[in-house]
């Protein structure tokens, strides 16, 4: 046992300006942080009366997994390790589930008279006397990650939720009445509650979810989160604590408790793992009660990159290209949920530099870009978008970004903007790139203008990505080859087709698939399609114009991926219709 360890023993308050100080100084000995973190974060604790280790996560100076291999180093305890035994409940007459999960000590291993705990907080000395007073054995002690715990937690003792065993402390009686906002507000603020609130959203960061559904039901509340575009069941909460976790979620939000007849946007932002997470918030009642969704907005997992994204070098060759024209419009289309949003932040990442102006104009502002001046849309002050165009104008701005054209006023300001010498990024609700054009002149632009302003439309969608460590081959994998190749002669040319298959394992949550990447069809406004849009043609012969000239349909780019084992066609077929379109 190290100095450390014994110093750390004797003076095991975490809340002590000693423990601070101690702690503080193991780490900058192991070289794990500077001293200027280190004091920040000693400030910060005694600023808020915050223990100091708490703190470095917090403020996400230190990962969860630093700080538990950290804290496991400076007491002299092993750090709990995943290995190939085989986890049973144990002991579970004297320690039930509920105080397991409330404390966050979970029972691995009984071996010749020894009881082997991993926890969570090796300094809460409180359970561990619990279980030494209740349980006959020696006790041996290892520090175990939080989503590590949740994770066996939820594989040792499934048949009792997480939301059961954190409510089982709150006493029986009548439900918070919803008319009683003060008894409400005091619900919302029981340890319980909060905990079971905090590892909702912790365990969707866990699982990469993209949205949170918190949905009253008959008995109770149902969350469900959406990962790599599906949603998946999760758990149910008990029906007395429907109201205080809709409305500890309101109040997490800046929302106002006792309206629950309008619907209302928030955002909250947590430090989770060590990250910062921001959260955008919006409630709305529906017959059954409020319904909340929360949108996890990750920046540590978002990579603005083109490749990362899953765009090909030719398509990525054609967007430079495009994005390097001194004006007019380079417009991107698709349902909501398609990554129109990523991909326009990836193209304002390419154009950024420090000799341009760029502004943009968003409903709400998803993350936060260095050197761009971002707008946000207030409504409630009729602040829109025709408003916040009109106002950048006077700015002098090399560049626009417009979140969403939804109207024709907005849609006329942007045809005007890059008339004037300005490039214009935008989105619309279009299922194709031609299509696009057609529904600009349904909203009243008039086809002459978007000839000479239009400089490129790029469709999208995103289909799941086959797990690396589980997908195996297709058994019929020749047969959906030639097949494929019937349709899309092209594929040929990409070599031996490489098909694969979902399977389920660990690390993608047995669903077979882990994140999302983006098929996509670029049509490049080029002096054809110009006079395609100045003779009014329909969106089908655009779309054989594009064809003709070498652009790809998104059908044919989800299949080009599906054949090199990226995703797989079943996930193509899903969010696209394939389209014979006539060759030449």
């Amino acid at each position: 046992m190290t100095e450390y360890a014994r110093t750390a023993l004797a003076d095991n308050d975490p809340h002590s300006r000693s423990f601070s100080e101690k702690f503080g100084a193991f780490l900058l000995s192991q070289g794990l942080l500077d001293a200027t973190s280190i004091g920040r974060a000693q400030r910060a604790a005694a600023t808020a009366g915050d223990r100091f280790d708490l703190v470095l996560a917090k403020l996400g100076i230190m990962s969860e997994a630093d700080l538990a291999l950290s804290l496991a180093r400076y007491l002299g305890l092993p750090l709990y390790a995943p290995g190939d035994e085989s986890l049973q409940p144990l002991l579970t007459e004297k320690l039930p589930p509920s105080f397991v999960i409330q404390n966050r000590i979970l029972p691995i291993r009984l071996e010749a008279g020894t009881l082997t705990l991993a926890v969570v907080d090796p300094l809460d000395q409180m359970p561990l006397d619990s279980v030494r007073f209740v349980v006959d054995h020696a006790i041996r002690h290892e520090v175990i990650t939080l989503a590590e715990f949740e994770r066996l937690a939820a594989v040792l003792y499934g048949e009792m939720s997480s939301a059961e065993a954190l409510a089982t402390p709150v006493q029986a009686g009548e439900d918070p009445s919803e008319h009683d906002l003060q008894r409400l507000r005091d619900s919302a603020s029981e340890a319980p509650v909060i905990r079971l609130v905090n590892q909702i959203i912790s365990a969707a960061v866990d699982a990469r979810a993209s949205d949170i559904y918190v949905e009253p039901i008959g008995n109770g509340l149902s969350v469900r989160y959406r990962i790599d575009g599906m949603l998946r069941v999760t758990e149910e909460v008990p029906a007395r604590l429907r109201a205080a976790v809709i409305s500890r979620i309101k109040i997490l939000a800046r929302l106002d408790i006792a309206e629950r007849r309008l619907p209302q946007d928030g955002r909250i932002k947590l430090a989770i793992r060590g990250n910062d997470i921001d959260f955008r918030v919006a409630t709305i009642p529906t017959i059954d009660g409020e319904t909340v969704t929360m949108r996890v907005l990750d920046r540590s997992r978002v990579k603005l990159d083109f490749s990362s994204l899953g765009f090909e070098p030719a398509q990525i060759a054609v967007l430079h290209r495009v994005m390097e024209q001194p004006n007019g419009i380079i417009l991107l289309t698709g349902p909501t949920g398609s990554g129109k949003t990523t991909t326009l932040y990836t193209m304002l990442k390419h154009v950024n530099r420090p000799t341009v102006k760029i502004f943009t104009v968003e409903d709400p502002i998803e993350y936060q870009l260095a050197g761009i001046s971002q707008v946000q849309v207030q409504q409630t002050i009729n602040l829109d978008f025709p408003a916040c165009l009109r106002a950048i104008l006077r700015h002098h701005p090399n560049m626009i970004m417009i979140g969403e054209i939804r109207d024709t006023e907005t849609a006329r300001i942007a045809v005007q903007a890059s008339l004037t010498g300005h490039l214009v990024f935008s989105t619309l609700h279009t299922n194709s790139a031609a299509e696009t054009v057609t529904r600009l002149i349904d909203m009243g632009i008039e086809h002459f203008l978007l000839g000479s302003t239009l400089r490129g439309i790029m469709a999208q969608r995103l289909v799941r990505r086959l797990c690396t460590s589980c997908a195996e081959p297709h058994e019929v994998a020749h047969e959906i080859a030639e097949q494929l190749t019937e349709t899309v002669p092209a594929l040929r040319e990409l070599g031996p087709p490489k098909l694969l298959r979902p399977h389920g394992c660990e690390k993608c949550g047995f669903s077979g698939f882990r994140g999302q990447l983006s098929i996509a069809e670029l049509l490049v406004v080029d002096d054809s399609v110009q006079r395609a849009i100045l003779q009014r043609l329909p969106a089908v012969e655009i779309e054989r114009m594009a064809r003709r000239t070498g652009g790809g349909s998104m059908y044919e780019d989800g299949v080009a991926k599906a054949w090199r084992g990226l995703t797989t066609v079943e996930e193509v077929l899903r969010v696209t219709t394939a389209l014979t379109v006539e060759q030449p």
